[in-house]
């Protein structure tokens, strides 16, 4: 794991602390300081602008706590909590931390909790490339990945489109002409002039519709023998 490289964020009320860590953080060949904050605030807008892989994060400070800016979060990098108390350890990993450790942080317990956000970063970067092909879309003023084979379908919506994957729903500013270009046309169909599917996932059909997942979509009566065609290389 030497070549990986995490970008870290730090984040705590204390100065002091902020200093310490620092430190450790310059020291470690595995990780890149790329911002360091005093409260969650600026830290939030932070992560608007810029992802982290991992964040040194205090739990107690003023207006939001480290819980709550993990709230707002909705993608969440990795996390090791930083504190004097002992009493969120169990809260803390709730919210999935990778380590928690108390205040003043000895360097042995620094290095092992790296250690260990190195291979969790390891093991998820394998997971997602195990995911295949993807795009970028962007949704919400940010850049998101949508991996192809969880992509349902795409919907119409006037100036927007919207994507439905497994996980979740996106929308996204773009007509569906030039959204349907960005896909490989071997595996996405426009059946209908208000939806695009992932042909994959299509379990039925009949003259008037398709169904995936449950879900009924309208078939444009000139599409049908292009849906036809387009399943027969299934």
């Amino acid at each position: 794991m030497s070549n990986i490289i995490l970008n870290c964020y730090v984040v705590d009320d204390s100065s002091i602390q902020r200093l310490a860590i620092v430190k450790m953080i310059e020291s470690h060949p595995n990780l890149k300081l790329v911002g360091e904050f005093s409260n969650a605030v600026e830290t939030k807008a932070a992560i608007k602008e810029q992802n982290v892989d991992l964040i040194f994060l205090d739990i107690e400070m003023p207006i939001l706590t480290g819980f709550d800016l993990l709230d707002d979060i909705v993608e969440k990098p990795g996390v090791i909590f930083v504190t004097g108390q002992t009493k969120y350890a169990f809260k803390a990993f709730d919210y999935a931390a990778i380590d928690y450790l108390q205040k003043p942080i000895k360097k042995d317990r620094f290095l092992y909790a790296v250690e260990r956000a190195l291979l969790a970063h390891k093991m998820k970067t394998e997971m997602i490339e195990d995911r295949g092909e993807f795009i970028f879309v962007k949704s919400n003023l940010k850049k998101r990945k949508v991996y192809l084979k969880e992509l349902k379908y795409i919907q119409a919506l006037g100036d927007y489109v919207k994507l439905i994957t497994d996980e979740d729903s996106l929308v996204v500013l773009s007509t569906m002409k030039s959204f349907e270009g960005l896909l490989p046309e071997e595996d996405f169909l426009r059946i209908h002039k208000s939806y695009i599917v992932n042909l994959r996932r299509v379990e039925k059909f009949n003259s008037k519709a398709v169904e995936l997942d449950a879900e009924v979509l309208p078939l444009s009566r000139n599409r049908k023998s292009q849906l036809v065609e387009a399943l027969s290389q299934f």
